[in-house]
């Protein structure tokens, strides 16, 4: 049986999707994926993704300052940003890829948090969700969400943190994104951390075309793999499959209010 997904962070605006987009679209569609969320990750990026949710229906698109490049932000950056938020175009969901990351050579922690307390306040005047980084930032990044309060929260993507860390995000209002890393037999914290969180809490994503599956090493993801993700998250918990697809179906519209396809 086929279920309805949606891939709720893929980079599509980069290769190998790039000039391959009805394709890579149609064969997601294949496997019961009706929707990709499309975070970018700067400035530069911004038009690139409103052009790629306008052309192709399945797509969504989320406008962020990534952490990852963060010496490429600055005040001029976060003004574009303001910028086409203030257009409020139907097809950005959200403010996104944000967040922190403490795993890099010069982190620049110090502008990542000015950067990311900017666009939640951006986020919070827009009424957006959020779609959120963290590396080794955890506890720092809980602190920011609980000062700023959103009322639309988000989802913190790419988890592999602690059960009390996914459950402190969880009583702040977020949704735990379940990515790849499940499907490593040796991830066995974050396998055990998304067989006991609340199934009300959970997203599916690929981060494609990073974060690749077991099995697919060197090669670049891809959004039909989140049906692959989603195998593994039912081998993992003890629901019926249909409850666990039913469920992070409606999650992900309920986060983004994303209209029924």
């Amino acid at each position: 049986m086929t279920y309805r997904f949606i891939d709720t962070h893929c980079h599509f605006d980069f290769p190998p999707f790039t000039g391959d987009e009805a394709a890579s679209i149609a064969r997601a569609a294949e496997a019961g994926i009706a929707q990709i969320i499309v975070p970018a990750i700067e400035a530069d990026r911004f038009a690139t993704v409103l052009d790629l949710v306008r052309r192709f229906s399945a797509l969504r698109g989320a406008l962020g300052l990534h952490p990852i490049v963060i010496h490429r932000h600055n005040d001029a950056s976060l003004a574009r940003l303001e910028q086409f938020l203030q257009q409020r175009h139907p097809q950005i969901v959200a403010i996104g890829e944000i967040g922190l990351d403490l795993y890099m050579d010069n982190p620049m922690f110090e502008h990542q948090e000015a950067m990311l307390d900017a666009q939640l306040r951006l986020a919070k005047q827009y009424q957006l969700p959020v779609i959120l980084h963290s590396r080794r930032t955890h506890d720092k990044l809980a602190m920011h969400l609980k000062r700023h309060a959103l009322p639309r929260t988000g989802v913190v993507h790419g988890f592999a943190g602690s059960l009390q860390q996914a459950q402190r995000f969880i009583d702040l209002g977020y949704y735990i994104g379940v990515g790849g890393t499940i499907t490593y037999p040796r991830a066995s914290k974050t396998r055990d951390v998304m067989a006991q969180l609340p199934l009300d809490a959970l997203l599916l994503e690929t981060d494609a075309p990073d974060m690749p599956l077991n099995g697919y090493q060197g090669q670049p993801n891809r959004p039909e793999r989140a049906a692959l993700v989603f195998d593994v998250l039912c081998e993992l918990r003890p629901e019926p499959p249909e409850v666990i697809a039913d469920a992070l179906f409606a999650n992900t519209q309920r986060l983004f209010a994303l209209a029924p396809r």
